[in-house]
């Protein structure tokens, strides 16, 4: 079985425990004056939903975890910036949730911070002329932003066909 398809089965069960949660709730008692919609084994019924609400979650944990062990295992090399990167599946699904957002925060947040360079007057009326310092490089910073934008589609358009194409040991 491929990723993406115990992602599906997993959203497939979710969907059965859903049902089969209802039914209880729906059917777990009536009043006495009303035939049971199941009839004299509606208790049995409501125990086999119970049982298989149970089945599926258990199948829901062993396929998250053969996602997870497959997502630890499997290395994936992305182009960025230039450069081959090799991470892990699972690596790189932290990258894309959020720390190439917090990267990209970092590269954003260096500027002039509205600073102004020119002919100032001083308290005592001479002109001084003010430069601003800059202590970082705005090239590396431009390229960063960009590479750090863009990193989370990359991701996704890499790891979507990983997905497709790798096995998970169930």
């Amino acid at each position: 079985m491929k990723i993406i398809e115990a992602m599906k089965k997993i959203k497939e069960l979710q969907i059965k425990a859903e049902d089969l949660r209802k039914k209880v709730h729906t059917y777990c008692c009536d009043q006495d004056y009303e035939t049971p919609v199941y009839g004299k084994d509606q208790a049995e019924k409501i125990k086999e939903w119970i049982q298989g609400h149970g089945d599926v979650l258990k199948e829901i944990l062993k396929l998250r975890v053969a996602i997870q062990r497959a997502n630890i295992a499997t290395p994936v090399t992305i182009e960025l910036g230039g450069k081959q990167v090799t991470k892990s599946i699972a690596e790189w699904i932290h990258r894309r949730r959020d720390l190439s957002t917090q990267d990209l925060l970092m590269w954003n947040g260096i500027g002039d911070r509205g600073l102004k360079e020119g002919n100032f007057k001083t308290s005592t009326g001479d002109v001084s002329v003010v430069k601003i310092r800059r202590y970082y490089n705005p090239e590396e910073r431009d390229k960063n932003t960009e590479l750090y934008r863009s990193e989370p589609s990359v991701i996704d358009r890499t790891l979507e066909v990983i997905n497709a194409v790798t096995d998970v040991e169930l």
